[in-house]
């Protein structure tokens, strides 16, 4: 295990800071657990990326699959861990609220083992239809496949909403789809088979047989950690992804400038306005020197509203057990 000591580290600051900001206590303990976890696995990797990776060549045909397990959890630089563990900060505290502590963690590990094997397979079913070795042997890493799962999730149960993916106005129902093409296409070096892979898990679950499958498998997990409803309502879009070619154990790995949302949580902000608002802020503390010695407005808060909803939510919860 090697530690990473690399550049400014600039994204690494700027999650913590919207840790921070948010407080540790209202993160609920599953999510800050992941979050922790990809944190640790940034500074202290558990394998070179290039051994993290997934791809068909190394996992089906050097019998590497361990790969499953590394790769949804190894980011490539600190800006690609950064988009993505704040996407999934704002998507697991509130599928956590909703699904409960124990079926979140069981929900994320069968997603992080899927998407890489929907991914696998759909990297073989490309190499076969076009005859081009190139598929099996592009190799992808990150949590944004798993987001994508999530994001399928945060539309199933919170339907009927209008959300705007680049100035555009999408149903929810349609917004995972639109937003993998736009990142595709703004953003060629993301995994386009990764993200898609993931909203095909999302799909096998909201609508297919995998929730049913997952409640089988696992008694110990019951119904009683769904909530009604949600103490607090956040949303974001935007992912990063990264995919390395090459041959053998060499990889290819490019920074893709996605999607994040970093702005303050404040008055009646569309998930689209906070999105634009991250990325000028993003950019333009990216790379410069602070003017001014206040931090900047990273993170969102919670109202007392919002608290003392919670508070409420878990004292019915308790009472109806």
């Amino acid at each position: 295990m090697r530690n990473r000591q690399r550049g400014s580290q600039l994204g690494l600051l700027l999650l913590a800071s919207q840790v921070f900001q948010l407080g540790l206590n209202n993160i609920p303990p599953i999510t800050l657990a992941v979050l922790a976890l990809n944190v640790y696995l940034y500074l202290f990797p558990a394998a070179p990326l290039f051994q993290a990776c997934v791809s068909v060549q190394q996992a089906y045909w050097f019998k590497d699959w361990r790969r499953l397990l590394l790769s949804p959890l190894h980011h490539a630089d600190d800006w690609h861990l950064y988009f993505n563990m704040v996407s999934f900060l704002w998507k697991g505290r509130r599928l956590e609220q909703r699904l409960g502590g124990p079926w979140f963690l069981y929900l994320l590990s069968v997603f992080s083992l899927l998407t890489g094997l929907v991914y696998l397979v759909l990297e073989a079913l490309l190499t076969e239809l076009t005859q081009d070795q190139s598929y099996s042997m592009a190799c992808a890493v990150g949590f944004s496949g798993v987001l994508f799962a999530l994001k399928v999730l945060n539309n199933h149960y919170y339907p009927g909403s209008v959300t705007y993916v680049m100035g555009l106005p999408v149903s929810s129902r349609y917004a995972s789809w639109v937003e993998l093409v736009l990142i595709h296409i703004t953003s060629p070096g993301t995994s386009f088979v990764g993200h898609l892979s993931g909203i095909l898990v999302g799909l096998l679950y909201t609508t297919g047989p995998l929730k049913k499958i997952m409640k089988k498998c696992a008694g110990f997990v019951t119904s009683n950690g769904y909530n009604s409803q949600p103490g607090a309502y956040y949303r974001s879009s935007g992912y990063s992804g990264y995919t390395g070619t090459g041959r053998g154990l060499s990889g290819n790995y490019q920074y893709a400038p996605g999607y994040t949302a970093d702005a303050s949580y404040t008055g009646g902000l569309t998930e689209e306005e906070q999105l634009e608002e991250a990325i000028t802020n993003s950019l333009n503390d990216r790379g410069q020197t602070r003017q001014r010695g206040a931090p900047p407005p990273y993170g969102f808060h919670l109202s007392e509203d919002a608290r003392t909803e919670q508070i409420r939510q878990m004292r019915l919860r308790r009472f109806d057990r």
